[in-house]
């Protein structure tokens, strides 16, 4: 179904003010509750003496901020996957690109527990990039491996396979408490220096996404089209999946892995905008953001007063999504 060009356009203009709704729902409530009085004055009067004043400027907004950044990485991500792909079933959960991530932080913690921010980041791209690598290149091997459902099924046994490998290391390094929250989400556990420096690894990655997003639309129609369209469509997918690296990589490096998101996201977008990538990629970016805020907040509650993994909450809404599609949609292999 054609959609008309209005309706990403009220999604973009009115993001502002969903975004700003979900930054002060989200710095009002959780465990204690700020007045707005106090979150105000927390911005313009900062007291450090003042406990409300420090949870709001060293917790609730680096998490907040957190929880927007990631929503659309992941959620970009996840579009231009299925773009690239046309597999309905590509995410960076369900095709080791987060495992891969996870799994090379997990290296990189117990043998280089002291590298700077930034390398972190870096090499958890890196692992993005074998966990994606090792997905496709098994899917490649197998008969049909790269059909929606068989590559689900490969990415999911590589990715609890490097997982495993993980876990083993990080018990029999005595480190498996810290590395417990890479794999849970430690979204409220944010560092606000690592936010800092991410913002330019991910935003590096949105623009190389929207650089792309028109080719990726001509590239979601097929191989054979795109390329009888004059698409070099091998430019085209290794910069998308740099963008996929990018994006996927800082996210896990920031807050660890958080599933689903990446999957249902793309879907959500692409049933009120269409298929359009020029406006399906800055769509998705915006409510990516507003729903893993949303979601971090409904953690909050979920079990108040202590709070619910958002990788529980993603999941909620992530697994009846995916079985979804399985069901109305089965080996169909189209973006």
């Amino acid at each position: 179904m054609k959609k008309t060009s209005r309706i990403p356009a009220l999604i973009l203009v009115s993001s502002p003010f969903f975004i700003a709704l979900a930054i002060l729902l989200s710095i009002l409530y959780g465990a204690k509750e700020i007045s707005a009085l106090t979150a105000w004055q927390a911005l313009t009067a900062f007291d450090e003496n003042n406990v409300d004043h420090q949870i709001i400027l060293t917790s609730r907004l680096p998490r907040v901020a957190a929880a927007l950044l990631v929503g659309s990485f992941l959620a970009v991500a996840g579009a231009i996957m299925q773009g690239i792909t046309r597999n309905y079933l590509a995410s960076p959960s369900l095709m080791g690109v987060n495992d891969g991530s996870a799994f090379v932080i997990t290296i990189t913690l117990v043998f280089f527990p002291n590298l700077p921010n930034y390398q972190m980041i870096i090499l958890s791209m890196i692992g993005s990039a074998l966990g994606a690598g090792l997905v496709f290149g098994f899917g490649s091997l197998i008969k049909n491996g790269l059909s929606p459902v068989r590559l689900a099924i490969i990415g999911t046994v590589i990715g609890t396979f490097l997982s495993s490998i993980a876990t083993a290391i990080a018990m029999y390094f005595q480190v498996s408490q810290t590395v417990s929250v890479w794999y849970n989400s430690k979204i409220h556990m944010v560092d606000p220096n690592l936010l800092w420096i991410s913002i330019p690894f991910g935003v590096t990655g949105l623009l190389l996404a929207l650089f792309a997003s028109k080719a990726i639309t001509i590239a979601s129609l097929g191989e054979d089209i795109a390329i009888g369209l004059g698409l070099k469509t091998n430019l085209i997918k290794g910069i998308s999946m740099l963008a996929v690296v990018l994006l996927t990589g800082t996210a896990v490096a920031l807050v660890g892995k958080i599933a689903f998101v990446g999957l249902v996201i793309p879907h959500i977008t692409k049933f009120i905008v269409g298929v359009d990538y020029r406006f399906v990629i800055p769509c998705s970016a915006v409510i990516g953001a507003v729903f893993l805020a949303v979601c971090d907040l409904a953690s909050r509650f979920i079990n108040f007063p202590f709070e619910t993994p958002i990788g529980v909450v993603t999941a909620i809404i992530g697994v009846p999504f995916f079985l979804y599609l399985i069901r109305t949609r089965g080996g169909e292999k189209r973006a």
